[in-house]
């Protein structure tokens, strides 16, 4: 294949990037069948980058898309179906195809895929992975990863939830509010899961990662917009605004990692801020309080240095408290120790990172290290410290971070020195 001009690999990359679990959605919610949207779609964006590079971009990249799309889909239908049942199908089909024209705005189903992906006919494990697959186009490897499983585990268990949405014919609905429960839940981990991705390439230049926080904050607006009395939809809404206005402040010129405590104010987003401390508050006015709403407060409780021009320790200490009964997990006994170090001294925090010590899953869990590493520092105990941080940084995985944390151990043997 030639290469493809910059405006027409630009236009491509954009559809899939802004319209994937759009089209997949659309495509799925009459018949339910995922993976035949998905096989339907990725055969549409094959025939885009052959063909708009010769013929020109659409003036609306999504109808063309959608249009093709249904076009593959008939032919596998035709393929695969020859008794009256299957032309009754195939002739449904072609009807839809009819009468949706392509001026036609498409009305976006993503929010009930994403409920059908949660539902409690799915296993449980597999229900965030394949909103991730389904609305956002991860592939197997990336959401393997990310949930440290086998890409080959991975890929078997999505291909099994697909199949179980089509065979017991899972309704695309957004349930009853006494259904709720367990699956918004299920949704607001996965719309918080892809955000985190898009979080950890902080200079969004990685083409897998690209416009996730963007695509994430999309869907959980639209998650506030369609439960406005949902308070924990609003508290992750919140939660994803507050960390993506510092998104700026996250590197120097330089591309170095800057620590929040070190990062110029002047270079967070004051308008995005303001807006997750309204959303924050009416989350707080429902008088329903849950993981997101309190790990956004804790984000509020960072932002107000840019205000008072310190940080409020006790009141953390006391919102990762909340956090630990409610949604206790190592990130959170983690923040909390590092927390009550600040506000009661590095022997305290030290203290509490070891009353959890003995927890396997932090082995490999770099934040643990770190943290270690530096209260450790902090007491001087040089040796410990320095042993901490060589496993901190032999776990990260992002060069400017495994800086910052090699500078810091360095640190460790000048203050010896001296």
């Amino acid at each position: 294949m030639p290469e493809l001009p910059d405006t027409a690999r630009a236009a491509a990359e954009a559809a899939a990037r802004q319209s994937y679990g759009k089209l997949v959605a659309y495509l799925a919610a009459r018949t339910r069948d995922v993976a035949a949207a998905e096989d339907a779609l990725a055969d549409a964006f094959a025939a885009a980058l052959e063909r708009w590079p010769k013929a020109g971009v659409p003036d609306k990249p999504e109808a063309w898309l959608l249009a093709v799309a249904r076009r593959r889909r008939v032919d596998a239908v035709r393929r695969r179906l020859t008794s009256e049942a299957g032309r009754d199908h195939l002739r449904l089909i072609a009807e839809e195809m009819e009468a949706r024209m392509a001026e036609e705005d498409l009305p976006d189903e993503r929010l009930r895929l994403m409920f059908a992906c949660a539902h409690p006919a799915i296993e449980a494990g597999v229900r965030a992975p394949l909103i991730l697959q389904t609305v956002l186009g991860f592939d197997a490897a990336t959401i393997a990863s990310a949930f440290l499983v086998s890409p080959a585990t991975m890929s078997q268990r999505l291909v099994r939830a697909k199949t179980r949405i089509r065979e017991t014919g899972i309704p695309f609905r957004v349930p009853e509010r006494a259904e709720l429960g367990e699956r918004l839940g299920t949704v607001l981990e996965a719309i918080y899961a892809a955000f985190a991705e898009g979080w950890s390439d902080p200079a969004g230049t990685e083409t897998r990662r690209r416009n996730l926080a963007t695509e994430a904050i999309w869907l959980g607006r639209l998650m506030a917009t369609l439960m406005p009395d949902e308070p924990e939809a609003l508290g992750l809404l919140a939660l994803m605004l507050f960390a993506e206005a510092r998104r700026a402040a996250r590197r120097n010129a330089a591309g170095d990692y800057v620590p929040l405590a070190e990062q110029d104010l002047a270079l967070w987003d004051d308008t995005m801020i303001d807006e997750a401390e309204t959303l924050l508050r009416r989350a707080a006015a429902e008088g329903v309080v849950g993981r997101y709403q309190l790990e956004a407060a804790v984000q509020s409780a960072h932002t107000t240095r840019r205000l008072t021009g310190s940080t409020d320790w006790v009141a953390i200490k006391e919102l990762y408290d909340a956090l630990s009964v409610i949604a206790g997990s190592p990130v959170v006994s983690i923040n909390r120790a590092v927390a009550i170090a600040e506000a009661e001294g590095a022997s305290a925090g030290l203290s509490a990172l070891d009353q959890f010590s003995g927890d396997k899953r932090l082995y490999d869990y770099q934040p643990y290290w770190a943290a270690r590493a530096g209260l450790l520092a902090r007491l001087g105990n040089i040796r410990e410290a320095s042993e901490a941080y060589d496993r901190a940084i032999g776990l990260e995985r992002d060069p400017a971070v495994r800086r910052f944390l090699q500078e810091r151990r360095a640190g460790l043997g000048r203050a010896e020195r001296h």
